[in-house]
């Protein structure tokens, strides 16, 4: 593979003068980490403790970080629904600042025969002509008696082997474990096959056949099949494999006023309703977004923070899903006598019609961002970060940056970050540091956007549950909110915290305040979070978030 290249942005011998806005504000926030150039293309090196072979101290330590941006979860020509070619995705991603991304193609047997084979010579050159970007090949598993996932591999002579192996071996789809088989695709053999599935991929890492693969399930909430046992349980056969899950969905254009009707057209296109296949511990509202966010996330106190609460990462992400860009105007070409996507794992090219064509998605990178903080660029790199849990996420452009540490007042150590973990003794004092960096240009939709608040959520950290399918965490809320409304540039607040008698995690969210309401489980937990729109009225724009990812706090006693 050619040698992988710094961004622009990160390069020092680009001129600044070349940078788009977005590239000179990320060079800023580069040398503000101190890694740009030389330092960033090497990787920062080691806290003294750790160079000199010794554990942690109390409070533990963390590498400078760069936050790169990216999208796990893409479709092109290579996905039987999707419409775009490779070089048309490609090229949209590195028009809207994508550092990195991942085409996770839906599995299918023209796709496992034909199409994996065809889209990895395709994204073999395209590394070859711009190795400014990190382009991972994935695929989309339709997961045994579930949803789907985000599966892929860091490049090597065996990625797209150890993809077609698994897809012919563990697809839901491809096996007939899915909706509408024979039996119902809740049942103990099928999620046995996803846990053993998952097992598998860490197997290939152990050995050494790929040197990495990660897994993230996708828009977990939408049809209601991943239940919170299942999510556990893929958590738990792999944890350095399984990381996660989509917080908030691809299709977030499906919900634009008069685009796609009025009467069900729901942000995400969450817009099912429970089936016989859903588990029935969910509540109606699940099957919703708020602020463009699954259920499972949104709600303080939900899913997400009842996994979180057993003191174990789970990370949250965000991206595109791209199959059918909104007011654009392709269609997909027309096949050639005898030919199917079953026969060439391909569609054809897709063809411009001049009049808009029905889509409820983004572009990779316009609308929905994943940021990964890293010490140096390049895919094992950002797979790391991911694995690290050192991840943010914002809808619309909202942040240019943010970085959070925790540090214990006593010392002088530059605390944990996201995904990290502090240890500290019963009483002690700890400052939050949230350093923000607002937006300082329009985003692709011509709206400057303007930060209103920052959250601080708390839970306490229980550890592992009897009932495995709660979802909820009845001492996690929000403890602390932030009106930095009229803020801009770059500033840091500075939020105080106590260690009491138990181990807590806190995570941060926040919007442009234009649409919240109180949370799910009520005021107390969730005074003014996201809020569902009414079906056919959800402009993403105007309604716009971020989450981070959880640092977690050890208390050790007297």
């Amino acid at each position: 593979m050619t040698e992988q290249q710094l961004p622009s942005w990160a390069d020092p011998s680009v001129s600044p003068a070349s940078l788009d806005p977005q590239g000179v504000s990320r060079r800023h926030l580069l040398r503000r980490a101190g890694l740009f150039g030389a330092a960033f293309a090497l990787g920062s090196a080691a806290t003294p403790a750790l160079a000199a072979g010794r554990g942690p101290a109390l409070g533990g330590s963390d590498p400078r970080l760069a936050y790169v941006v990216g999208d796990h979860h893409v479709h092109s020509v290579y996905s039987h629904d999707a419409k775009y070619t490779f070089a048309q995705i490609a090229g949209a991603a590195a028009r809207y600042g994508l550092d990195w991304m991942v085409f996770n193609e839906h599995s299918n047997f023209g796709h496992a025969r034909y199409g994996a084979q065809l889209e990895h010579e395709e994204i073999v050159k395209a590394r070859a002509a711009n190795p400014r970007q990190l382009i991972f090949q994935g695929l989309e598993w339709y997961i045994p008696g579930a949803e789907h996932a985000t599966i892929f591999a860091a490049p090597g002579p065996h990625e797209v082997d150890l993809l077609t192996q698994f897809e012919l071996a563990y697809d839901g789809k491809l096996l007939g474990y899915t909706d509408g088989a024979p039996d119902n695709p809740n049942t103990a053999r099928n999620e046995a096959h996803a846990v053993k599935a998952i097992q598998w991929l860490a197997e290939q890492r152990r050995t050494g056949y790929v040197d990495d693969v990660l897994v993230l399930a996708n828009h977990p909430l939408r049809l209601g099949i991943d239940s919170p046992h299942e999510l556990r349980n893929w958590r738990d056969a792999a944890p350095e494999i399984m990381i996660g899950m989509e917080g908030a969905p691809g299709a977030q254009g499906a919900a634009i006023p008069g685009w796609r009707g009025a009467t069900t057209s729901i942000r995400g296109e969450y817009e099912n309703k429970p089936s016989a296949n859903s588990w029935a511990g969910y509540p109606a509202e699940a099957y919703v977004t708020y602020g463009g966010f699954d259920w499972a996330t949104a709600t303080v106190g939900g899913l997400w923070d009842a996994m979180l609460a057993e003191g174990r990462l789970f990370s949250v992400t965000t991206n595109s899903d791209v199959h059918r860009v909104v007011f654009d105007t392709w269609k997909n070409g027309d096949w050639p006598p005898g030919q199917n996507f079953d026969n060439t794992g391909r569609l054809p090219d897709p063809v411009d019609t001049d009049t808009p064509q029905p889509g409820s998605d983004f572009w990779p990178g316009e609308f929905s961002r994943t940021h990964v903080g890293v010490t140096r660029y390049g895919y094992r790199a950002v797979m790391a970060g991911l694995r690290a849990g050192r991840v943010w996420l914002d809808h619309g452009h909202l942040l240019d940056g943010l970085d959070v540490r925790l540090k214990r007042d006593c010392d002088g150590e530059r605390g944990v970050t996201l995904g990290g973990r502090l240890r500290v003794r019963k009483g002690e004092r700890l400052t939050l540091y949230v350093t923000v960096t607002t937006a300082s240009r329009p985003n692709p939709h011509g709206i400057l956007p303007e930060l209103a608040h920052v959250d601080v959520i708390r839970g306490a950290v229980r550890g592992p549950v009897r009932d495995r399918d709660t979802w909820q965490a009845p001492d996690t809320k929000v403890v602390r909110s932030k009106d930095v409304s009229g803020r801009t540039g770059t500033y840091t607040l500075r939020i105080p915290l106590t260690a009491g008698d138990e181990s807590f995690y806190v995570r941060l969210r926040g919007s442009d305040g234009n649409r919240h309401g109180a949370g799910l489980l009520g005021a107390s937990v969730d005074p003014h979070g996201p809020i569902a729109h009414e079906p056919g009225n959800g402009d993403p724009w105007v309604d716009t978030w971020f989450y981070s990812n959880p640092i977690f706090v050890d208390v050790k006693g007297c």
